[in-house]
């Protein structure tokens, strides 16, 4: 009988990176899952029709045919390409498990129309979320969001980081309320409004990684696994 430092239950994306991590760090880890697929509650069901069985509904329809090429995520999470998971990924050494394909482009829906996010200069030129002038000061907001440096208070253009809410930032570049829409929850990625009376900071380093990310691939910051998210525990578990 063997013996391990740690055990392992389930094969979710959280147990999945300990699991790695402890691997790394030298620990003999034994990692199992009663499922018979990886993933836990973020899984990629396949083929289709283990899909229709797992929420117990007759299907699927005869019009749809290869269930095989089927690869459907339970919660689809797209990544940023420099974000925290992706720098696990790379650490632990899981990427060469992996394919990933840039997202062609993130969209919103505005005034009963769906536009797309500018990804790069022409885009933002031709873009109608925001007005001419609007595109004049969204672009000085981001020439300080990138010269940024909470070491180099010469950078902070009398900003106070901890101090300035993001709501008196905003006001500093006078953008109006098209650009901070846009700006808070399509490139911060802000789920609510409350960020406006928080500091600054976190937005100010949230905008900075989507401009890095789009910066890796110029079309889109966003990455998914080419097989679907369980890819991802699958990854760790060889």
């Amino acid at each position: 009988m063997q013996d391990y430092d740690v055990i392992v239950l389930g094969t979710g994306i959280k147990e999945c990176v300990l699991s790695g991590l402890m691997s790394l760090s030298g620990k003999k880890v034994l990692h199992i899952d009663k499922n018979s697929y990886h993933g836990g509650e973020s899984a990629s069901i396949s083929p289709l029709e283990e899909l229709y069985r797992r929420f117990k509904v007759p299907g699927p329809p005869k019009s749809i045919r290869r269930g095989k090429e089927w690869n459907v995520d339970l919660i689809p999470k797209f990544f940023l390409a420099t974000g925290q998971l992706v720098k696990i990924l790379v650490h632990t050494e899981v990427t060469r498990y992996l394919d990933f394909k840039v997202v062609e482009g993130s969209y919103v829906f505005k005034a009963g129309k769906v536009h797309k996010v500018p990804a790069t200069e022409e885009d933002a030129q031709s873009s109608d979320l925001m007005g001419m002038f609007d595109k004049r000061r969204f672009k000085k907001l981001l020439h300080f969001v990138l010269n940024f440096d909470t070491r180099n208070p010469r950078t902070h253009q009398d900003v106070d980081p901890e101090k300035t809410t993001t709501r008196e930032l905003f006001s500093r570049f006078d953008l109006g309320q098209d650009v901070i829409e846009v700006t808070g929850h399509a490139i911060a990625l802000h789920s609510s409004e409350s960020y406006l009376d928080q500091p600054c900071l976190e937005t100010i380093n949230r905008i900075r990684q989507y401009c890095e990310s789009l910066s890796r691939h110029n079309s889109s910051p966003y990455l998914y696994p080419l097989y679907g998210l369980s890819e991802l525990p699958q990854g760790y578990a060889r």
